[in-house]
């Protein structure tokens, strides 16, 4: 499972990160970039983001053993 995660701040200086799983593939540099601008125009949170400050995909594999 692949999940997105992107990094903002606040006007009053507090990081907060949002995550989205189950990213599609080949998501591009623009793509998340877009994502992001909308998170920072939307204001659909009590903390008013005020920048975008980093993005990360995150993969993560689960063997079982049991």
């Amino acid at each position: 499972m692949k999940t997105l995660r992107m990094k903002v701040r606040t006007d009053l200086g507090n990081d907060y990160t949002v995550s989205l799983s189950y990213a599609k593939d080949g998501l591009t540099a623009a793509e998340v970039e877009s994502a992001m601008q909308a998170l920072l125009d939307g204001d659909i949170f009590d903390a008013p983001f005020d920048t975008a400050i980093g993005a990360e995909i995150v993969e993560r594999t689960v063997t079982e053993i049991l």
